[in-house]
């Protein structure tokens, strides 16, 4: 008798904690994707990113004269000089392999850089809206294999207005304009 007490108490404490647990779910990508301030990091990482090619152009530039030259000298060289030509000409190889690896790694942290305030104002965003309305958790839409949105409150909309994102915007808005900056950055090489 005392078991069946003891589990009646816990299957009715269980069902009294279920009926109180509010759940929430939120597309945290949407969110940081669409943010103003991740404008403004994609256009400074789009500078830096520019700049480095035109470098690194301006270096490839350097190394196809330089073969050019050697191409059409190295029979009439002595064997010094063309040791010399070839070891400026490996150098040059090297340097611009050294170049890009480490501007992969410096734009790869100008990004997280960049980012990282733009995730924890969206983190922190969600966090007191489900804390000033009484949700228990609040679930990353993008991570779950179902939502029953009759038991789950989603709270995008109401992140995105706290975080000043436009009601029209959206991630296939977002995906056109950067494909216009991309078409009209190549109409301009």
């Amino acid at each position: 008798m005392k078991k069946i007490v003891l589990i009646a108490a816990a299957v009715f404490a269980f069902t009294s904690l279920s009926a109180q647990t509010k759940f929430a779910h939120v597309s945290f990508t949407e969110l940081v994707q669409l943010m103003p301030e991740a404008d403004q990091a994609r256009a400074t990482i789009a500078a830096s990113s520019k700049e480095a090619q035109e470098t690194l152009q301006a270096m490839q530039e350097e190394i196809n004269t330089k073969y050019s030259q050697y191409e059409q000298k190295v029979n009439s060289w002595s064997p010094a000089i063309r040791e010399s030509k070839e070891k400026e000409l490996a150098d040059l190889n090297r340097r611009a392999q050294e170049f890009y690896q480490n501007i992969q790694q410096e734009l790869q942290q100008q990004q997280e850089q960049l980012m990282a305030p733009i995730y924890k104002k969206a983190q922190e965003t969600v966090s007191e809206l489900a804390k000033s309305s009484g949700y228990i958790y609040v679930f990353d839409r993008t991570s779950l294999l179902f939502v029953d949105e009759s038991q789950s409150t989603d709270l995008t909309a109401q992140a995105r207005k706290a975080l000043g994102i436009a009601e029209d915007r959206t991630l296939e808005s977002l995906q056109a304009e950067l494909q216009a900056q991309a078409q009209a950055q190549a109409a301009q090489q």
